[in-house]
């Protein structure tokens, strides 16, 4: 089996996971955040910014490389890690989000989903089969199956067909999936906020023995609460002896709180997107460095922070370059944000290694500001 998982600790204070994930290309710590890179690229960094901050595994996304270069160019190239120049392990996305949330005119029918080109209008058809040949020849260490996104809220009735049609989805990946020896396939725990359909997913989905498991359909939004509700109900219902993957999650607290759940593996393009609006997380939360009061500001965006970033530049030089549109500013908000998260996630595994992970969450919610009436983990 390409993919393997082996637990290493659980914290006796939360009953979070230390572990590590086994793949091709190499191993990686869990639990981990995965740097986003959409097109075959995380913006404004190169594969050498990625591993100096210590990253070990990126995504990257189907829907996006089937339409743009193609993925009969990327396979030409050897595949996605010759195509891009990235030797660590990479997980492609199945590209459902994307058809899901990009086009508003779609038709989901058993076979696959009708929809239209989010660009040019052009009428498209993607299908598990389809998603699969497209992956396969990518070349990803990890795959994720196509599933039905609703949107939330879905009805009941709504949510209790679509698990059972990502269900049959899942089976027909499996049964397209060609090159079993050298990539591994993640199945999609869907449901919504329901808790019975929940179950329903997971045991459907798990029956079919991927080697790897995520939790889908949660931060689309839903309230917190809910989101935590769903993680806490749903991660005992997953192998202990297998990874598990919260999508599309990647706030700091958020990344916290899934840990605290069970969550070994963490994706989202929040830092990359607002990196690129001036925004910046810092030890003290929230930090928008184009505000006119950093004019004057020679302090680096987090005095806590030993990124390159925060080593050699300042808040008012920062702000300058953001502000007229310099991609220097774009590319210094962008890697210290993406530092400051995978830095997070290492010292959440100290935690976890120390049986501490639910004193070092109170002190980083309380200095981060996450405790407050009105707080918002972005």
């Amino acid at each position: 089996m390409p993919i393997t998982y082996e637990l290493i600790k659980t914290c006796k204070q939360t009953g979070a996971r230390l572990g590590k994930v086994h793949t091709p290309h190499g191993s990686f710590d869990t639990p981990m955040f995965m740097p986003v890179g959409t097109l075959a690229t995380v913006k404004t960094m190169s594969p050498e910014d990625l591993h100096d901050m210590n990253a070990k595994i990126i995504l990257s996304n189907t829907y996006h490389l089937w339409l743009r270069p193609g993925e009969d160019i990327v396979k030409g190239a050897g595949g996605l890690h010759q195509f891009m120049n990235w030797d660590g392990p990479i997980l492609t996305d199945s590209g459902g989000f994307q058809v899901f949330s990009l086009s508003d005119m779609r038709d989901i029918k058993e076979e696959g989903v009708h929809f239209r080109h989010h660009l040019s209008g052009e009428k498209l058809f993607f299908s598990p089969e389809i998603a699969m040949q497209i992956q396969n020849d990518l070349g990803s260490d990890i795959m994720m199956v196509l599933d039905e996104c609703p949107p939330y809220p879905a009805t009941y009735e709504y949510m209790k067909q679509s698990i059972a049609r990502t269900s049959r989805w899942a089976e027909r990946s499996l049964e397209a999936h060609a090159r079993k020896e050298d990539q591994g396939l993640f199945g999609i725990i869907q449901g919504g906020e329901y808790e019975d359909l929940r179950k329903i997913s997971a045991e459907d989905i798990i029956s079919l023995d991927f080697p790897g498991y995520a939790i889908g359909g949660l931060s689309v939004g839903e309230p917190k609460e809910v989101m935590n509700r769903i993680l806490e109900f749903t991660t005992p219902l997953m192998p202990a002896k297998k990874p598990r993957y919260l999508m599309g999650v990647g706030s700091p607290g958020s990344l916290i709180d899934g840990a605290i759940r069970g969550i070994d593996m963490f994706d989202c393009v929040l830092p990359t997107r607002i990196a690129r609006n001036g925004t910046c997380m810092t030890s003290n939360g929230r930090l928008v460095v184009r505000n006119a009061k950093y004019a004057r500001d020679y302090n680096p965006i987090d005095e806590q922070c030993d990124c390159y970033v925060c080593k050699n530049y300042t808040r008012a030089y920062i702000r300058h370059l953001i502000n007229c549109n310099e991609t220097f500013g774009f590319r210094l908000t962008t890697y210290h944000n993406l530092h400051f998260l995978l830095k997070l996630m290492e010292q959440v595994r100290a935690a976890i290694n120390d049986d501490r992970l639910g004193d070092f969450k109170e002190a980083f919610f309380e200095q981060y500001g996450l405790n407050q009436p009105d707080a918002k983990d972005f």
